[in-house]
């Protein structure tokens, strides 16, 4: 992880993610680029997701932390807040998105909690609501 463009708090929040793994969550950057990972999580237990495992990419922005990390599913999912293009719908992601927020906290709060949202959320895919309502 050696790498002197990156601002220290991207390094020192990396190390931490490597150094203190978050439960059903794994996250480990790219040896190309420092600032895109790769994440996988293990579906909650006691969801439709148990037992699943799913990749997703975790890209930092230029003006991170001013701005947000972007992320996605790689693997194909099936719910309200994920379109079919793996792109999330929520919140800390877009327009409440805070310079205080890191890393771990979007992989275990944003990520891992929209796995089990409830459906009176707003939705990023009409088919998959549809679908809950008929």
């Amino acid at each position: 992880m050696a790498n002197s463009n990156l601002p220290r708090r991207i390094i020192k929040e990396t190390q931490r993610l490597l150094s203190e793994p978050a439960p059903g969550i794994s996250a480990s950057p790219s040896e190309e680029n420092m600032r895109y990972f790769n994440v996988m999580i293990l579906g909650p237990a006691q969801s439709p997701y148990e037992g699943g495992v799913f990749k997703l990419e975790l890209f930092l922005p230029e003006e991170y932390p001013m701005a947000a990390p972007k992320v996605r599913f790689l693997t194909k999912i099936y719910h309200p807040n994920i379109d079919k293009l793996g792109r999330i719908c929520l919140d800390i992601l877009k327009d409440k998105w805070s310079p205080a927020l890191q890393i771990r906290t979007v992989l275990l709060r944003s990520l891992y909690l929209s796995m089990c949202v409830s459906i009176h959320y707003v939705f990023a895919n009409k088919n998959v609501v549809s679908s809950f309502l008929t």
